[in-house]
């Protein structure tokens, strides 16, 4: 039987691995309900994080990241950079969730990679799919990219159909679309939002302006293509990629290759989650940016996700409307 909480619970989640932009939209819907007045809280696994022996770890509040990157996992630290909220992880999520709680006073957890730790029960169950990579061939893995079959779905409260851009078409075949329109579907689009780059360690961002420089990607991504088009979309000129594992932990040979393929380009531009370990490294000065990232929605779809979240954590909107549906989790 699943363990209730005792704080409205959020759930964002996936039925495949990587590329759903499962990080960019926990954070796009933290800070959403933040910026409506509700104390949010982020609990995640803190997957690729080195193992604690303490049951849950705090990793930043206030936007203080309280551990090291490689102690907190990569996307629990980017998380770190841009919520001013409480970011837990655990093994066992209910222990986070319970270590936040002791000493606050929570209106909602939204909750990072949920969708399959069915031990701990939620009040709202969002699962995001990718338009531009569907369900693959639909096998489980490793066969495939499935972490459950679609009939996994009659648990989710709402669905969210993610694209990137770029203009690439949809690879959800229309039985598979018609079984999705069954339920509550809505609709968001990731694009890029600016760059980022380290400076004394702290991260500045600048304008998404890359027109005709030469730029070398490198990612550690489970299907990094998403993230090319992206590149391509704000006009650089991509004449090269590095990829690494999902989750990959940067070591000073790897900074070495990277340093040696730089050298025929103008920039190195990488992922958030790969720039908290990657800045760790002497790359020269303006050489290394991350693409930051924006959810948006439609200005319907945005306030009816809201009212659906809402209805669930069992309070009411508060504080200013939401004008520009797009703005992102700051």
């Amino acid at each position: 039987m699943a363990r209730r909480a005792g704080v409205p619970i959020v759930s964002v989640g996936n039925l495949t691995v990587g590329g759903n932009a499962k990080t960019p939209f926990t954070l796009y819907l933290a800070s959403r309900l933040r910026e409506r007045g509700l104390e949010v809280a982020i609990v995640s696994r803190g997957y690729g994080a080195i193992a604690s022996r303490a049951r849950a770890t705090l990793v930043a509040d206030r936007g203080d990241l309280k551990i090291p990157p490689d102690q907190a996992g990569d996307e629990p630290a980017m998380m770190a950079r841009r919520f001013a909220g409480p970011i837990a992880i655990a093994r066992r999520r209910i222990d986070a969730i319970e270590m936040l709680t002791r000493d606050r006073r929570l209106n909602a957890i939204v909750l990072d990679d949920g969708f399959q730790h069915t031990r701990l029960a939620r009040d709202l169950d969002l699962v995001l799919v990718n338009d531009q990579r569907g369900f693959g061939n639909r096998r489980m893995l490793p066969a495939g990219p499935m972490r459950e079959p679609l009939g996994a779905l009659k648990r989710a409260d709402a669905v969210v159909i993610v694209s990137f851009g770029g203009g690439l078409p949809s690879a959800i075949r229309p039985a598979e679309m018609k079984r999705l329109m069954r339920g509550r579907v809505f609709r968001a689009r990731v694009g890029a939002r600016g760059l980022v780059h380290s400076e004394n360690g702290q991260w500045r961002e600048t304008p998404a302006v890359l027109a005709g420089r030469r730029v070398l990607a490198v990612s550690g991504l489970a299907d990094p293509s998403a993230f090319h088009a992206m590149v391509r979309e704000i006009d650089a000129d991509l004449v090269g990629v590095i990829e690494y594992p999902d989750h990959h932990a940067y070591t000073s040979a790897d900074w070495q290759a990277i340093s040696a393929a730089a050298r025929e380009v103008d920039i190195v531009v990488t992922t958030e989650k790969d720039l908290v370990k990657l800045e760790r490294f002497p790359f020269p000065r303006d050489s290394l940016y991350a693409l930051r990232l924006e959810v948006s929605l439609a200005e319907q779809d945005a306030r009816a996700l809201d009212d659906l979240v809402f209805s669930r954590i069992g309070t009411n909107a508060s504080g200013p409307d939401v004008q520009e549906v797009s703005r992102d989790a700051r």
